[in-house]
């Protein structure tokens, strides 16, 4: 990238390993981080490529850097030989050109040779002095050089060549650019599109907490170590037992958006388009402006520039007028006629160029806000002129105006992936227009749902329409000509689309070459559930049954095959897990295929084969398919399944099918490993053994308990799963047996042979053993471990034929199994992890992921909060439940508003959301909706006309809702759907049973409702009058599901780097993860989830190298894409505040730290409230940093927050708690009341003695620090005694107060946020190295049978640290 340097920032993986790559820092000082001599050494080139490489190329030279990557993969073997020769390529050294705009010092730009002529205009587009150019042409020695080359191609272009910007005469396009960018540039720092959810703006708030930038302009302020000036007091709400919830701290008001007026009116004039004779004068287009010092002028656009001309409102005269003014850039041409823009205009310039790149750069996906100030409406000629033209992204930038979506989806996908830049290429490529389609599929939705789009077939009632617009299909989620009648109608309708679109991310993520599939997204909006897909070339010129090769449109009544399809459904089912099986079609011929009935395969056109209605990928869950005759195993019975779903499509999950394929694998090895070992032993008397070990699975009811060797039967895979983790010796003893039996399993998605692979085994012995193995796990064959599912098992109409009844019969079985995996494996689990607090959720959204990390639906939560309910230790999962509650509350009242939308007319949908959220939130017992007066006509008129909206039935229904009733719809809809029993008639009862917070509630519903309200505070707990009036809702959002193309290689980049810092290889790590970020950059571009977690990692690394400044730059990088890329107060956001926080702290800039951290508390406070063991992190963080800068009574609070939420969430005994009363007893000691620090730090004491023993150095540091206390306290009664008995004639022995040293602070704070430097001396760096080589041999085998994701680095465990 050029020298746009932070403009273009990094990126990297998903949500999922974000968080691995907290722990990956954890882990990783446990390995070296205090080894500090050895780092200072490492770090050497490490940094000025790490500097480099983020800016995307800088200055030095990278072939070192490049080098020294190389040393890093012989040992580290991360990454094939093929790749580092790639990595070469991707990064030339770059070079530095001159450029020279008309009336502008020349000046030095740093380019790199991949890069196109293009990216130099954007940098002179962006640039503070060439920013209002638009129209130009850069020439090297008199020659144009071509948009698109890239510049290694250009002949004499080279280090310290000047570069000429010619201005270029304009045509009707390019001034229509001109006038554009100018708006945009006039608009630079207005929040206003953030608010409104367009354009990809969104909001982001950090530089207000940090005032502006914190890397080198904040050096220049003061250092922070002058504490006087500091005001510590955070706000009364802050503070720790503060009831009061206020909205408005949400958006703090950033002084920068106070407006800076220009121009008071720039619009298209109403004399366009020029007349045929002033268009041969080179006119293009004319411009209406009106001027801060209220001057109407009338501009024209022609070939050479802007001038004044001398039309009028009334008067048309084109003529120019006396002086005209004519410039090249409409900027220069307003400079001279408005002393007011010119001044304006360069204030603005300069401050755009000062905020951070990152809080202007436009995000892949659009993310809505749900609060917003009272935005004013401007007038707008761009924005007016976009709302009427069905302009998507550029579409004048692309010659051919509207997209052919299906062709460039597609395209993309065929692009070359032989090596790594052209996979690159073609992922950018795929994700560039996924992001495309994305916005122009939720722009089409809305114009369908607002009535702007004709439907193609506009005879059928609305419900029925389907329609197209800018070639995207839309059609409703309702059941149309009874499709899906017998799988529950509207409801079934309503699941279809979101199983569809994870069938389509599911074989999008396999990509199988010449397997095509839909670009789909699936909106909801104002009620109503839209799909946009693609359009099938051809597909609408032929009726359906004519088209479909493969599958069926009628669910299983008619089928056809397709060898084609089956050959390329096959190459899919192992990583999908799909078996391949025949059905009956209606004439009971056998038909094969190798996927659900519905996968409907069409060749389109063009060629393609494409695959449609993907709604069955994934098997059926029986928890919620009651079947005639079918048994679920005993675990499910306990918990009341199976149950009756509101339709027949309840699927699995792709993680839970992953994590029972997993765990069955386990299984697998475990029974091998101990009839190997059992033959080892007995040899002489095998051949009557061995049928005592495993039974056949004829007998699939109970195998030897005695022998450990599980089998299919329900009540063993429950209690197997505690044991997932023992005999691992016997299975690397094995694994050299039978690691080549098993590597074809299919948790390797690359392995390509096929099931059948020849058994090494050739002993029989061991063959049977693994036949044994294989029968008793359920695998489809019996050489290998391979385990797959028939997504038809259970679909109603479909027929299987006789002579596969046995195979039916297992499968069945496996459903079972999975089932009640389900129930008795991953819901304890996740339980469990949140009991030891690996995974926290804070809000709806991340208890959500939460659940489905683990392949638990949502249709589950009421089973995991009964779960919960029975959990000896429910008090230490308070927090859990709570959050599951109010999800469950929103998603009942969130079904609820759906239906009640749909009855709304376009002219009350202020009044009725209003309504509505008073219904479920106000204390008001009797919220009456006021019916919107009609602003335009009287009652009587209105009633006659209300009756001819077609379709509109009674439009004011909605009015007649009451609190009592809403929440007596909510109870009876959580117990039809969850299964889950609210007792409650109000919203005051659930607040005061579940000890919610009702600003919590209304986020929730406002997020997943895509309510936007006026930011103000609310009354709640008023009983007169209503919360919310209809001026207090300002808009409705759509709330859009999308497939998230991925970076694969950078993916792996990262998890090598993250690998790397677990064996304590801190600076490969480091490198590696910086070259994740260029790629990620390269993918992405500059904003994405994913490379916000790479930057998070590399702060830690760089702050555990002792880099904090760097550290600082890439977490403030962080924090600002979370909040633009996640939401403001997202969960991540909440955490990379923190992070940040503490980076601040160790470099000096104390106030900002505790900003920031209040900051952090505030959301938190509004997203879960103050009772979350997270909390306790936050405010130890809080108390420690006000111990920091002595303000011990404030800092007191904090603590004690802090050490009775640990006592509560980790137990009286645990060490944080023991911790805990540490840092407390410190501020009392601070304060000089030295019996209630010995006091805590007895507590503290006690608990590591019983913890860690006597001997251990925490004991032995505790029991010193007693002592130290008691001396003061003792010398401080002395004093006091000597006083009592002498009077003021007593000689007074000085006391010793400590102050904290900073120093000291900064090693508490890096002890509570799980950053652990141990000092290692030489020596025993290369004895821990040694060790982790060693074990990780040991562990190589077993490693290369299981999915990387499930690897969190848990460097703890694994080296012994004394």
């Amino acid at each position: 990238m050029v020298s746009k340097t932070d403009d273009i920032p990094a990126s990297a993986p998903g949500c999922g390993p974000a968080e691995l790559a907290d722990e990956a820092g954890d882990g990783a000082q446990d390995a070296n981080g205090g080894s500090r001599t050895h780092l200072k050494e490492s770090c050497g080139c490490g940094h000025s490529a790490d500097t480099a490489m983020v800016n995307g190329g800088g200055t030095h030279e990278q072939m070192e850097e490049v080098e020294s990557k190389q040393d890093g993969h012989s040992e580290a073997n991360g990454i094939d030989e093929s790749n580092e020769q790639e990595v070469i390529v991707i990064q030339d050294t770059g070079f530095t050109v001159k450029i020279q705009a008309p009336g502008a010092e020349p000046f030095d730009l740093q380019v790199s040779p991949q890069e196109m002529v293009q990216e130099i205009h954007q940098v002179l587009i962006d640039r503070e002095d060439t920013c209002h150019r638009t129209c130009f042409s850069l020439q090297l020695d008199g020659n144009v050089l071509a948009n698109f080359a890239e510049l290694k191609s250009i002949e004499g272009l080279q280090e310290g060549s000047l570069l000429k910007v010619v201005e270029e005469p304009y045509t009707v396009r390019e001034a229509r650019i001109h006038v554009r960018h100018i708006r945009d540039l006039l608009k630079s720092l207005d929040p206003s599109d953030a608010y409104n959810g367009v354009d990809c703006n969104s909001l982001s708030f950090l530089s207000i907490f940090t005032d502006g930038d914190l890397g080198e302009s904040g050096k220049r302020k003061k250092k922070g170590s002058e504490l006087e000036q500091i005001d510590c007091t955070p706000p009364e709400h802050i503070l720790p037992g503060s009831k009061d919830r206020p909205l408005v701290p949400l958006q703090p008001q950033n002084k920068d958006w106070k407006p800076m007026q220009c121009l008071k009116v720039l619009t298209m004039s109403g004399w366009n388009p020029p007349p045929g004779n002033r268009k041969m004068h080179g006119d293009l287009m004319y411009l209406y402006i009106v001027t801060v010092e209220e001057r109407h002028v009338s501009v024209t656009a022609s070939t050479r520039g802007f001038y004044l001309n001398q039309s009028t409102t009334y008067t048309f005269n084109p003529k120019p007028a006396n002086p005209s003014f004519l410039s090249h850039s409409l900027v220069e041409l307003l400079s001279q006629i408005s002393p007011a823009f010119k001044k304006n205009f360069t204030a603005l310039q300069k401050k755009r160029v000062q905020r951070h790149p990152f809080e202007r750069i436009a995000t892949p996906f659009q993310v809505y806000s749900w609060t917003s100030p009272q935005v004013d409406h401007a007038m707008d000629c761009v924005r007016a002129e976009d709302a009427y033209t069905s302009r998507l992204g550029y579409e004048e930038h692309i010659p051919g105006q509207t997209r052919d979506w299906n062709e460039e989806l597609q395209t993309t996908r065929e692009l070359p992936r032989k090596n790594l830049p052209e996979r690159l290429l073609r992922e950018r490529a795929i994700f560039k227009v996924h992001s495309d389609f994305a916005a122009a599929a939720t722009r089409g939705a809305m114009a369908v749902i607002d009535g702007n789009v004709m439907a193609i077939n506009p005879g059928d009632e609305t419900h029925m329409q389907m329609f197209i617009w800018n070639n995207i299909f839309f059609s409703l989620g309702f059941d149309v000509r009874d499709h899906y009648r017998e799988l529950g109608g509207d409801a079934a309708a309503h699941a279809a689309p979101t199983n569809d679109l994870n069938g389509v991310r599911a074989y999008g993520a396999v990509d199988v070459e010449g397997l095509y599939t839909l670009g789909t997204v699936v909106v909801d909006y104002r009620g109503y559930r839209v799909t946009a897909q693609s359009i099938i070339p051809g597909i609408l010129e032929r009726e359906q049954e004519q088209s479909v090769i493969y599958g069926s449109i009628d669910f299983g009544k008619t089928v056809v095959s397709h060898s084609k399809y089956l050959e390329l459904l096959e190459k899919t089912s192992r990583p999908l897990k799909v078996q391949r099986h025949n059905v009956l079609n209606e004439k009971n011929d056998a038909v094969e295929l190798c996927s659900s009935v519905e996968c409907k395969g069409i060749i389109g056109n063009d060629g393609r084969h494409y695959i449609l209605d993907l709604l069955r990928t994934f098997p059926p869950d029986l928890n919620f398919l009651p079947v005639e005759g079918e048994e679920l195993p005993p675990e499910c019975h306990r918990q009341g399944f199976p149950r009756q779903h509101r339709h027949r499509l309840a699927c699995l999950r792709q993680e839970l099918i992953e994590a029972f394929v997993e765990h069955r694998y386990l299984l697998f090895m475990k029974m091998a490993a101990l009839q190997l070992m059992q033959q080892k032993a007995s040899k002489d008397a095998n051949k009557n053994e061995t049928p005592a070990i495993t039974q056949t699975s004829e007998t699939e009811t109970d195998a030897d308990v005695k022998q450990s060797a599980p089998s299919d039967s329900g009540e063993q895979v429950s209690t197997d799963c505690s044991v997932q983790t023992d005999s691992n010796l016997a299975v690397t003893e094995m694994d050299e047996n039978l690691s080549n039996v098993a590597t074809n399993g299919p948790l390797e998605p690359t392995a390509t042979q096929n099931g059948e692979c020849k058994s090494p085994l050739e002993d029989p012995k061991s063959r049977e053993v693994v036949l044994n193995a294989c029968k008793a796990v359920g695998s489809i064959s019996n050489t290998s471990f391979d385990i797959r599912f028939n997504p038809d098992i259970f679909s109603p109409g479909v027929r299987f034929p006789d002579d596969s009844a046995d195979d039916i019969q297992k499968q069945k079985q496996l459903l079972k199994d999975s089932a009640a995996f389900l129930v008795s494996c991953q819901i304890p689990s996740l339980v469990k992890d949140c009991l030891d607090h690996s995974a926290l959720p804070m809000d709806g959204a991340t208890l959500t992921e939460a659940l489905h990390q683990r392949g638990i639906n949502i249709r589950y939560l009421g089973n995991v909060l009964e779960f919960v309910d029975k959990t000896p230790a429910k008090a230490q999962l308070e927090h859990f439940y709570r959050i599951g509650i109010i999800e469950l509350i929103t998603r009942c009242a969130k079904h609820i508003f759906k239906t009640y939308l749909q009855g709304v007319e376009l002219s009350a949908l202020s009044a009725a959301v209003s309504h509505f959220l008073n219904c479920f939130l106000s204390s008001f017992p009797d919220a009456v909706a006021h019916l919107p007066p009609d602003e335009l006509v009287s009652r009587r008129k209105n009633r006659k006309r209300r009756n001819r909206v077609p379709g509109s039935g009674d439009n004011t229904a909605w009015a007649s809702l009451t609190p009592s009733e809403l929440w007596k719809n909510i109870a009876s809809e959580a117990q039809s759907y969850y299964h889950y029993t609210i007792q409650c008639d109000s919203v005051d009862q659930v607040v005061e049973k579940y000890g919610l917070h009702k600003i919590t509630l209304l986020r929730e519903i406002s997020v997943k409702a895509g309510i936007q309200i006026l930011i103000k505070e609310y009354n709640f707990d008023s009983r007169h009058k209503p919360t919310f009036t209809e001026e207090d809702i300002l808009n409705i959002f759509p709330v859009v599901k999308h497939v998230n193309p991925k970076a694969s290689d950078a993916f792996h980049f990262f998890q090598s780097g993250q690998a790397k810092v677990q064996q304590g290889f801190l600076k490969e790590g480091c490198e590696l993860i910086n070259e994740a970020l260029n790629l990620f950059n390269n993918v992405y571009g500059a904003m994405h989830v994913e490379i916000c977690a790479c930057l998070r990692l590399l702060a830690r690394l760089n702050y555990i190298m002792g880099d904090h400044a760097e550290a600082l730059s890439n977490q403030q990088k962080a924090v600002l894409m979370s909040e633009r890329v996640l939401g403001i107060e997202h969960p991540n956001t909440i955490q990379e505040y923190m992070h940040l926080a503490l980076y601040c702290f160790a470099n000096g800039q104390l106030s900002t730290a505790l900003k920031l951290l209040y900051r952090a508390r505030y959301l938190m406070l509004l997203v879960c409230g103050e009772d979350h063991p997270e909390m306790a992190l936050l405010d130890s963080n809080i108390g420690l940093v006000l111990h920091g800068v002595m303000e011990y009574d404030l800092s007191l609070r904090f603590l004690e927050n802090a050490l009775a939420l640990n006592s509560k969430y980790h137990g009286v005994r645990s060490l944080k708690v023991a911790l805990s009363h540490h840092l407390v007893a410190r501020v009392y000691e601070s304060k000089a009341e030295f019996r209630s620090a010995l006091q805590h730090e007895k507590e503290g004491y006690t608990i590591y003695k019983n913890q860690m023993g006597e001997a251990h150095e925490k004991t032995k540091e505790s029991s010193e620090y007693l002592k130290y206390l008691t001396q003061q306290a003792v010398a401080l009664q002395r004093t006091m005694n000597e006083i009592y008995k002498n009077g003021s004639s007593a000689s007074i022995m000085p006391l010793k107060f400590t102050a904290p040293s900073m120093a000291n602070i900064l090693e508490q704070l890096n002890i509570i946020n799980g950053i652990i430097f141990i000092p290692l001396s030489q020596k025993d760096l290369e004895n821990l190295k040694a060790e982790v080589q060693r074990r990780q041999q040991l562990q190589e085998p077993e490693k290369s049978e299981q999915p990387t994701e499930d690897s969190p680095l848990e460097l703890e465990d694994k080296i012994p640290v004394d």
